[in-house]
């Protein structure tokens, strides 16, 4: 839903003023709950991955992703971050020997082929301009980033205070931002609660529920298998741009829904129904 509520959002704030909310909210509310009730040691030796972490996601990745969203459709670009499964498990195999099947592989290529699927357009041909589809494969490779950065995390910390203390110095990193490229002194005029909703749903289920959730997969299965899950992305997009924004929902679009659910039960098929 998140792309649908950019959508929502950029109707009253630009995206550095959308994004500096959303963690801004978002790490109030992580922060009084990892300090009150979680109260984690963290480590001077381990800032340097946490700013790792924040460096690629929230700052690049959502630097790529905001202004690539003024230039794409909300499709178009979910099918854009839905190749971060196609880069990450390389990343995972390098540097942390993840183990890969064939039938993983197979998998991912066949999810990947659905998700072409859901966003060609009738002449078979994908509508979006090159500036933001460069932009959003800066979001997709800031994403396989942070992937790197979160495996090394999750065994030291649980998910909780690490999307709270990397949303804390993303918001940190954007500031600067805010300032320069933003007028922030004039959010008094739009801060209406239903001006600030979109970014409120932002805040509370993307840029905080959605990374535990994340970060909790990785720490179980790994970030090449947690990964593939992402070619979900596009297609519940596509469903909700359907309600949402009265966006067409062809055909192609629903063979493309069949054939990624395929492939994402492919690759995940020993974990699912292996035996116990």
């Amino acid at each position: 839903m998140s792309f649908i509520w950019y959508k929502g959002a950029y109707a009253h704030y630009g995206p550095i003023t959308t994004i500096f909310l959303r963690l801004f909210i978002s790490s109030v509310i992580l922060l009084l709950f990892t300090f009150l009730i979680i109260r984690p040691v963290i480590k001077r030796s381990h800032l340097k991955l946490f700013f790792a972490a924040a460096m690629f996601e929230p700052f690049l990745y959502f630097v790529g992703e905001s202004y690539g969203m003024k230039w794409v459709s909300p499709v178009t670009a979910s099918v854009i971050v839905a190749t971060i499964p196609l880069f990450t498990p390389l990343a995972g195999k390098i540097l942390y020997q993840e183990t890969l099947s064939k039938k993983n592989l197979a998998g991912m290529f066949i999810s990947f082929l659905g998700v072409c699927l859901v966003v060609w357009a009738g002449d078979f041909q994908m509508k979006a301009q090159l500036l933001g589809v460069v932009l959003m494969f800066v979001a997709v490779f800031s994403a396989v980033g942070y992937a790197i950065a979160l495996r090394r995390l999750t065994p030291l910390y649980d998910s909780i205070t690490i999307i709270a203390i990397q949303n804390f110095m993303g918001m940190l990193l954007f500031l600067p931002l805010l300032l320069i490229f933003e007028n922030p002194w004039g959010l008094t005029f739009s801060m209406s609660f239903n001006n600030l909703l979109p970014v409120l749903y932002l805040a509370i289920f993307a840029s905080s529920l959605a990374l535990i959730l994340y970060a909790f997969a990785v720490s179980k299965i790994g970030i090449g298998r947690s990964s593939v899950f992402i070619n979900l992305i596009p297609i519940l997009t596509s469903v909700f741009a359907y309600f949402f924004l009265n966006e067409p929902y062809t055909l192609s679009k629903i063979l493309g829904v069949l054939i990624v659910v395929a492939g994402l039960l492919f690759t995940q098929w020993e974990l699912l129904f292996k035996r116990r």
